[in-house]
């Protein structure tokens, strides 16, 4: 999948003010430094901007330079960031990657070519050994642990795995669970999250979930780099320890269909519909959505874990105010990420007004 640059944040956090009739004074402090692994993916890719932007050097891991190369090329002119080619699985690079940083950002992935729970718990254990000050782990629950259990999604249960593991260790750590992508949606037949175009110009979405069921939504490029630097800058006496759910919004079905609708000015509708997986999918990514009917739309689980479902934006909106919504992102940026996927409904324009559009949304 072809990726178009996601306009970053709209401001930059805790702008300086300075005193124009004044020299400022230079800055002899050190640059805090921060260790990225994965920086290619869409949440580290967010946090390495950010953090540049805001006078982090970064230390941005990656498996191999010659993938996503639109992506590893915009990283690598970022100032102060340097890029780091190399293995997770390699475990003398591993033990060097952390060495003389103060903080860590960590989203593992559970790719074919690893197990995601050794991998973590082997960049756990480095960054411990390494003195990190502040390590911030992207995790996500269990459900098989929840009150009363309620099945589990192997993906997330590996990293829940994992951030048990980082707790044992006492590393000072935080714990970010993220809700679903916006770029999740897609006119390409991707399981759960394709908006098929439809010859009126609109599109329809046919998923498994109930109408009323509430997921947690994030713009991951636009705002979660900027929410984690805060984290970072609240420190471990504000946020060691927790879990903090990284959500702006909390939409139904219906309520993502409106703000497509609003944004497109194309009427967008959705329908329930049972799971189908129409494309090749990676090893074991089956049992994840079939996890997914299972858990969250026929038992209706908490897409967070039950304590934090209270606060899934209350938190979030108060680390980073500038956030993205599901209207502006459709409105602003999806168009751009379908014509860079080649999607053959851009040609058309833009169709009907939200004030002229009929039906449920």
């Amino acid at each position: 999948m072809s990726r178009a640059v996601n306009p970053g944040p709209r401001n930059v956090i805790d702008s300086a003010m300075t005193d124009p009739s004044q020299e400022p004074a230079p800055n002899t402090t050190p640059p805090k430094e921060l260790v990225v692994v994965n920086a290619t993916g869409r949440q580290a890719s967010s946090v390495v901007r950010v953090a540049s932007a805001v006078g982090y050097k970064v230390r941005a891991q990656l498996r191999s330079l010659k993938k996503d190369l639109q992506l590893t090329a915009e990283l690598k002119i970022l100032p102060n960031v340097t890029l780091l080619e190399g293995s997770l699985d390699d475990q003398t690079f591993v033990d060097k990657l952390f060495v003389g940083a103060q903080y860590a950002f960590v989203n593992t992935t559970p790719y074919a070519w690893t197990d995601e729970v050794a991998t973590g718990k082997s960049l756990a254990l480095a960054a411990l050994k390494a003195g990190i000050r502040h390590y911030i782990f992207s995790s996500l629950t269990d459900h098989s642990t929840h009150d009363p259990p309620q099945g589990s999604l192997p993906l997330w249960a590996t990293k829940f795995t994992v951030e048990q593991y980082i707790r044992q260790l006492g590393l000072p750590s935080t714990f970010v669970y993220v809700g679903s992508y916006h770029n999740n949606f897609s006119t390409r037949p991707y399981p759960l999250w394709q908006l098929t175009p439809r010859a009126d110009g609109g599109f329809v979405w046919k998923a498994p979930f109930p109408t009323d069921y509430p997921i947690p939504f994030i713009d991951t490029e636009h705002d979660l780099g900027a929410a984690v630097i805060q984290i970072f800058k609240d420190g471990v006496k504000r946020w060691g320890g927790q879990r903090i759910p990284l959500a702006f919004e909390v939409l139904t079905p219906l309520q993502v269909c409106s703000a497509f609708s609003r944004g497109l000015g194309r009427p967008v509708n959705y329908q329930p519909h049972p799971l189908e997986i129409r494309t090749p999918i990676p090893p074991g990514y089956r049992d994840q959505l079939e996890g997914v009917v299972r858990v969250l739309c026929e038992q209706r689980a908490p897409y967070f874990r039950p304590e934090m479902e209270g606060s899934a934006t209350e938190i979030a909106r108060a680390l980073w105010p500038g956030w993205r919504g599901m209207e502006e992102y459709a409105r602003e940026v999806w168009p751009i990420e379908e014509k860079a996927n080649g999607a053959s409904w851009i040609a058309s324009g833009v169709a009907t007004p939200a004030s002229e559009m009929d039906g449920e949304n």
